[in-house]
């Protein structure tokens, strides 16, 4: 019987601020437009916490199946690998995080589109079962986009446009083009994360046979790339509110840029890729703060 320390690791605590900073950055802009609706955030936040835990579920379970997790990975212990939770057991953890996430999943659209068409309920459903495909797609299962050097793509998506988008219109019940740019700085922010994760495990994904962006490109672009994913998201955010100004206090966000630019140049000096993984976590509070400090802007407003 795995312990319940197993399963909490296997949850992997560091990676759920990254999971919520979307939804909460969707909610922000609902507050702006004057559109929000506290049970629908709420039940956002929730449902991508089940999601999240799933894929790191589905993540441990995959690499230990394709021998990804073995004895030359850089970064913690997979609980499956090691023995701590068995194939078996992590399955059933897996299935019933589907239901917990369905479960939420459902009502939160239920709570979001009501007074919509059915239509708006049904695409918004087939939404949470493809986050749920693509969590388990991504490490799981024969051909995973993962090996393939996708994940950034899914990363980009499913962690920035579509839950900032996606917690927007179900507060709203509209789409305001400009909140894309906020969107994208969640979604690069979040790419680099996984950028980080894949430049410090560079050595084993390539031996493993697992074809991320960095084994392709190599450890000195996958630095130059990891600084634009970050510029880029600086930029977006700053023409953002650069059209949308009302009050000073929307700007309180860039007290965080000085937590990336310090990161960035720290990250461009690291020579061994073990050295990368307290980036991860630096990364993934920095978004957090930032879309935490973006938000309380606009409540000030």
């Amino acid at each position: 019987m795995a312990s319940l320390k197993s399963w909490i690791k296997a949850a992997r605590l560091r990676t759920l601020p990254l999971a919520i900073s979307g939804i909460l950055m969707g909610a922000a802009l609902s507050i702006m437009d004057d559109g929000f609706n506290p049970i629908v955030t709420i039940l956002a936040i929730v449902t991508a916490l089940f999601i999240q835990i799933f894929s790191n579920f589905a993540n441990d379970y995959g690499d230990s199946q394709k021998g990804t997790d073995n004895q030359h990975r850089v970064g913690p212990k997979r609980t499956v690998q090691s023995g701590e939770i068995s194939p078996k057991q992590m399955k059933n953890g897996m299935i019933v995080l589907i239901i917990l996430s369905l479960g939420s999943g459902i009502w939160l659209v239920t709570e979001g589109t009501k007074g919509l068409q059915l239509t708006t309920f049904l695409l918004f459903l087939a939404f949470g079962i493809v986050a749920l495909i693509a969590a388990f797609r991504y490490t799981a299962g024969s051909n995973p986009y993962g090996y393939a050097g996708f994940g950034d793509l899914a990363v980009f998506l499913f962690f920035g446009i579509l839950p900032v988008a996606g917690t927007y219109f179900l507060n709203i019940h509209q789409l305001n083009p400009e909140i894309f740019l906020p969107a994208t700085s969640i979604g690069l922010f979040s790419t680099g994360v996984l950028n980080l994760n894949n430049m410090r495990d560079i050595e084993n994904d390539r031996n493993s046979g697992k074809n991320t962006v960095v084994v392709r490109m190599g450890s000195t672009n996958a630095k130059i790339y990891h600084s634009v994913l970050i510029l880029i998201g600086i930029l977006a955010a700053v023409i953002f509110t650069a059209l949308n100004s009302r009050s000073t206090f929307q700007w309180l966000f860039l007290l965080s840029f000085p937590l990336f630019i310090g990161d960035l140049i720290q990250i461009n000096k690291v020579t061994r890729p073990r050295n990368f993984d307290p980036f991860l976590k630096k990364l993934s509070l920095a978004t957090l703060l930032f879309t935490v400090l973006f938000g309380l802007g606009i409540i000030l407003i």
